[in-house]
């Protein structure tokens, strides 16, 4: 059973965080549900506010679910509304509950409430890495409470206590996994014309900064885009980033320093169209991690950085220690400076097609989801 908010935020790329995972454990034979059930109202982009009115939450869950073969397995309920219980009755809740094998609570985004305790065994899929570990560190009693209430923490932060890494892991004895990628959902696309490396994401966002140890760490992008903001002139490569920006200056110092840009919003409500098309005509992805990941060095990767590899665009990315378990250099790069990154731009151009392969190669053998999904399994003692 996968606990989400797939409809709370109804945006391809915070989709495809749960149907690759969906699509991973029903490869396995099991019987694969995937559950909404909490008191946060979700998003409507249509009428663009937070509100009760889950209609526009429904059709994503449902669509995206019926389009990858669980149409009938998905059940959504907002708890704090009398009568708002879809694809399960309150009865049909209770008893999944209570006779799941696993609760996988996916990005740990819903705190867990009495009828979710019923569950014998309860997973927390930590996605974004590092925040969490600063804020318990902190005595932060919200997040404290939060992995309480979970047999086991599962963590993208593959480096969490190598000699490099300073994430502070609390006591606490992580699963380590990674992001899958469904193959078959994910098919590879080759254009030696194609123009533009690219990205998909946000450029400034506020309200996860974490002072830790007398530093502050910063969970928005733009400080980490400020640190290569001059690559596009020392460069003849293109980029086009798909990034939200809600400030006017941000977008004219973009533009001024050469990145093409464009609005992220209308691929991102279409989850099996604009957004992965736009993913497979790029040349390739360039991007940043959250300086929360760089500094610490988490080993954090990206759900969006193994969806571009799966389609054959190699990826260069801010390094965050991901080199300690992925295999760079060919198909995939981690930069730590600008020089880096252009040696990974002229390193791609100079070999494309090779490169082209050896970012499928990488999808194949580190982020099947079969793969993934069977081997998290396996490490929690289920299969």
């Amino acid at each position: 059973m996968v606990l989400g908010m797939m409809g709370r935020f109804p945006f391809a790329g915070h989709a495809w965080v749960y149907l690759n995972w969906l699509r991973g454990l029903s490869a396995l034979g099991h019987e694969v549900w995937y559950v909404e059930d909490d008191s946060v109202w979700p998003y409507d982009p249509i009428q663009n506010t937070i509100t009760d009115d889950c209609s526009y939450a429904l059709r994503h869950v449902s669509g995206c679910l019926e389009r990858i073969g669980m149409g009938e397995r998905w059940a959504f309920r907002l708890a704090d509304r009398e009568g708002s219980c879809w694809g399960l009755t309150p009865a049909g809740f209770a008893e999944l509950y209570a006779t799941c094998d696993a609760l996988i609570n996916l990005q740990g985004g819903t705190d867990l409430r009495e009828p979710h305790l019923r569950a014998r065994f309860r997973v927390y899929v930590q996605s974004d890495a590092t925040t969490s570990e600063l804020r318990l560190a902190n005595g932060d009693e919200h997040t404290r409470r939060a992995f309480a209430d979970h047999h086991v923490i599962v963590t993208y932060g593959e480096n969490y206590g190598a000699p490099d890494c300073g994430v502070p892991t609390n006591g606490i004895q992580y699963v380590k996994t990674r992001q899958p990628v469904d193959l078959e959902l994910w098919p590879t696309s080759y254009t030696s014309e194609a123009p533009f490396f690219t990205t998909i994401g946000n450029y400034r966002q506020v309200g996860n900064d974490v002072e830790y140890a007398g530093d502050m760490y910063s969970w928005s992008k733009h400080r980490e885009w400020e640190r290569v903001i001059d690559l596009p002139r020392h460069t003849r490569q293109r980029f086009e980033l798909a990034l939200g920006l809600d400030d006017d200056c941000d977008r004219e110092l973009l533009e001024g320093h050469g990145w093409g840009l464009r609005r992220p919003v209308p691929m991102s409500l279409d989850v099996f169209g604009a957004y992965p098309a736009f993913i497979r005509k790029s040349r390739a992805e360039f991007t940043v991690a959250k300086d929360q990941n760089v500094r610490l060095r988490s080993g954090w990767f990206s759900d969006r950085d193994a969806c571009y590899l799966a389609s054959g665009k190699p990826v260069v990315a801010q390094d965050t220690g991901f080199g300690n378990v992925l295999p760079t250099g060919r198909g995939l790069f981690a930069f730590r400076t600008r020089e880096e990154a252009l040696e990974a731009i002229e390193a791609i151009n100079s070999d494309y097609a090779a490169h082209c392969r050896a970012a499928r190669q990488i999808a194949e053998e580190h982020f099947e989801a079969k793969a993934v999904a069977g081997r998290l399994l396996r490490n929690l003692g289920l299969a």
